[in-house]
């Protein structure tokens, strides 16, 4: 029985081996890409039962995908298909300074049709937790409707709930219903994982107490909010906000799935019944990991690589 349900498109990654512009590269490594997948991938090497709900395309992205995360030690028994859509793709460039810049294939992707009637005898009863992130309810509605009702679902089973934000302006139909729905969302969640420069956008503060309050009102019991250099705040109801310091990075490599690390070293610690504080030390010790490999998932660590790197700074 898995401990952690994750709902996400997985993508098929296509890495550049070359510098330059997307359209001019040659060659590209073949890769699995995906927001849900990270927090999947990372939990699953620290040794925590995950199952990954997902819709593929019967294809052979959506194949390796599959094989992916069967490799990854995820349970893949609620991986749906679809014979009338493609698996999702993207095709992400090499830079030597700052993000790349990635091409997104994933409109009409067989995740986009995913329903409520094909998830509403997901067992959310038995699991220790759901997590859930703001991009699935951006690509579709039909998406959306499953995402609420599936909060809905594990809300009223007492099923702990962990959301992260992750904005993506550009899949959305408009900042008004981004915000909205994402703010919607939240209001199901224990636990809100926002960033600071996310804050300003849904609820229009920076300002890490009133983000926190925000959140805290409509019904989270704890707020962590990342702040980049500044490490995490951590924020319970009832308590006085504590600033969790981030570990020094020499040098950023790629700071993709940084903020999908963050959501690991939480769950990972809730999981394990450690305090919200050394949620945010686990918090900060992988997405600071992750940030020093290419990739979306090449920096999550195995458990004792994260315990030895968090021994090792202090």
């Amino acid at each position: 029985m898995a401990s952690v349900v994750l709902i996400g498109e997985p993508m098929g990654l296509f890495r550049a081996q070359e510098y330059g512009a997307v359209k001019d590269v040659l060659r590209f490594t073949r890769s699995v890409a995906g927001a849900e997948l990270n927090v999947g991938i990372g939990l699953s090497r620290l040794d925590h039962k995950v199952k990954y709900v997902t819709k593929l395309g019967v294809d052979p992205i959506g194949e390796h995908i599959v094989d992916y995360l069967s490799n990854e030690g995820m349970d893949t028994s609620s991986v749906l298909f679809s014979d009338n859509h493609e698996t999702g793709l993207m095709l992400k460039n090499k830079v030597s300074d700052g993000d790349p810049v990635t091409a997104y294939y994933r409109r009409y992707s067989a995740f986009t049709t995913l329903s409520i009637e094909e998830i509403k005898n997901l067992d959310v009863e038995s699991i220790e937790l759901l997590h859930i992130t703001g991009i699935p309810p951006a690509v579709s509605f039909s998406v959306r409707e499953a995402i609420f009702y599936l909060m809905k679902k594990a809300r009223e089973a007492g099923t702990f709930i962990t959301f992260d934000p992750n904005i993506r302006p550009s899949i959305w139909e408009s900042e008004k219903t981004m915000i909205s729905v994402l703010n919607e969302l939240a209001s199901y969640a224990d636990v809100v994982l926002p960033g600071v420069a996310e804050g300003k956008i849904l609820m229009g503060s920076d300002d890490v107490e009133e983000i926190a309050q925000f959140y805290l009102d409509h019904g989270a019991q704890v707020v962590i909010t990342k702040s980049g250099a500044h490490g995490a705040f951590v924020t319970e109801k009832g308590k006085e906000t504590v600033n969790v310091k981030g570990f020094k990075v020499d040098k950023v490599v790629d700071t993709v799935g940084a903020g999908d690390g963050f959501a690991v070293g939480v769950i990972h610690a809730y999981l394990n019944g450690r305090s919200w504080t050394d949620a945010a030390v686990y918090a900060n010790a992988i997405g600071s990991l992750q940030v020093q490999h290419s990739g979306d998932n090449e920096g999550l660590p195995t458990r004792s690589r994260l315990e030895s790197y968090i021994a090792n700074y202090s």
